[in-house]
């Protein structure tokens, strides 16, 4: 299938996670990706992940999770040679992500003033911790420092707890698939007769999809709190213990409330005045927690799960990880993608892809992670640069 971003170039001159997973959901709507990263060491992600051997060979699972389907370039952006290098694919570009701090590209040069001079039409794209302005837009910014100054920490884990970060880098995320979405729709605009600088704050951009939680406190003057398993908007509504494990219920409606009720034996909560409403039900949460843990005690939550179902009740089991990737829903929708014989890795890789169809197929890359600098011959060589130039520019450290 070609993807809606088929014939659309973008050079991808990001590190680590944020702006490699923009460019990962770029790639995987069809877009050409051309990765440029810095002679010998290339993106740091190349030497982070769980596996030492991957690491020491510039394959490390952090690159390889976020890369399938680009291509690698290596050019020293502070070379006049590799300037040079870089300015001339500029002009073949449709767009260029950075994750630099503020201001780094205008010390090389690159800025996005500079760069639209080269291509008038160019969707230009920095991703950093606070934005291009304001007082901290100069600090350095890894995904737990976003988490704690969003807000996200001091409401993650319960009042014993709290603040915990989220188990994985979301704050990263977020700012990388809000930098995919703003460039999405950059490319829409068609035709394009301007530039266009995207500036995404990954503060922001957490902030932005705390919505409940925010707005809980702009427009109710509700602070937020830390919850644990609970749903402060419903109740019952969480993560139940049963006889063996937990089960996640939320019986948000009446009709979900009364229907739990009755499956778990205890038809009599129903009509408790305690429980009776819905308001009730969030000022004794607990209260019907502790009853409805005492009826669950009778099963496991594999022997519950399937009973709440058919009687219309949202709930699901409280899976690991590799539990979760290998339940069919996940291993029979095409999410997970299967690169043979990995180059520059030596075995089989599986990595996930994105999370969604269109017209029924999933977006797909054909390329596994690249090998740093694989593809810096074949695509000087299609900017008109000859041979004897490109031994001349790797002889001096330009590529």
């Amino acid at each position: 299938m070609a993807g809606p971003l088929n014939g659309v170039r973008v050079l991808d001159l990001t590190n680590v996670l944020s702006g490699p997973f923009c460019c990962h959901q770029l790639a995987h709507m069809g877009a050409e990706v051309i990765k440029i990263e810095t002679p010998g060491s290339g993106d740091l992600a190349r030497q982070l992940g769980a596996d030492p051997q991957l690491n020491r060979a510039k394959m490390g699972v952090s690159f390889l999770a976020q890369n399938a389907g680009k291509q690698s370039v290596t050019i020293n952006l502070k070379s006049e040679e590799g300037k040079e290098v870089f300015r001339r694919l500029v002009k073949t570009a449709d767009v260029v992500v950075e994750n630099y701090r503020p201001g780094v590209m205008q010390r090389l040069g690159f800025d996005f003033d500079t760069l639209k001079t080269l291509q008038p039409e160019l969707v230009y794209c920095a991703i950093s911790g606070f934005g291009q302005q304001g007082e901290l837009r100069e600090l350095p910014a890894y995904d737990q420092i976003i988490q704690g100054m969003s807000g996200v920490m001091s409401i993650t884990g319960d009042e014993a707890a709290a603040p915990l970060r989220v188990g994985y880098p979301i704050a990263d995320t977020i700012g990388g698939i809000t930098a995919a979405f703003a460039i999405a729709a950059a490319l829409a605009r068609q035709p394009r007769r301007e530039a266009t600088f995207i500036d995404v704050s990954m503060l922001e951009a957490t902030l932005a999809t705390m919505g409940w939680a925010v707005s809980n406190y702009l427009i109710a003057g509700q602070q937020p709190k830390p919850m644990g398993n609970e749903n402060i908007t419903a109740s019952p509504s969480g993560a139940f213990r049963t006889a063996n494990g937990l089960l996640n219920i939320a019986a948000n409606k009446q009709e979900q409330f009364e229907a739990l009720c009755r499956v778990v034996g205890r038809p009599e909560l129903i009509v408790d005045t305690r429980f009776s409403e819905r308001q009730a039900r969030l000022t004794h949460r607990f209260e019907l927690k502790q009853e409805l843990e005492n009826a669950l005690a009778a099963q496991s939550a594999d022997a519950w799960w399937p009973l709440l179902t058919q009687a219309g009740i949202p709930s699901g089991p409280v899976l690991s990880v590799p539990d979760a990737l290998d339940h069919p829903q996940i291993s029979e929708r095409g999410m997970i993608a299967r690169f043979d014989d990995c180059p520059g890795v030596g075995r089989d890789i599986r990595v996930v892809r994105t999370g969604f169809k269109i017209n029924g197929a999933t977006p797909a890359v054909d390329a596994p992670p690249p090998r740093l600098s694989q593809d810096t011959q074949r695509v000087l060589t299609s900017l008109g640069f000859t041979q004897h130039e490109i031994d001349a520019l790797r002889e001096s450290g330009a590529i």
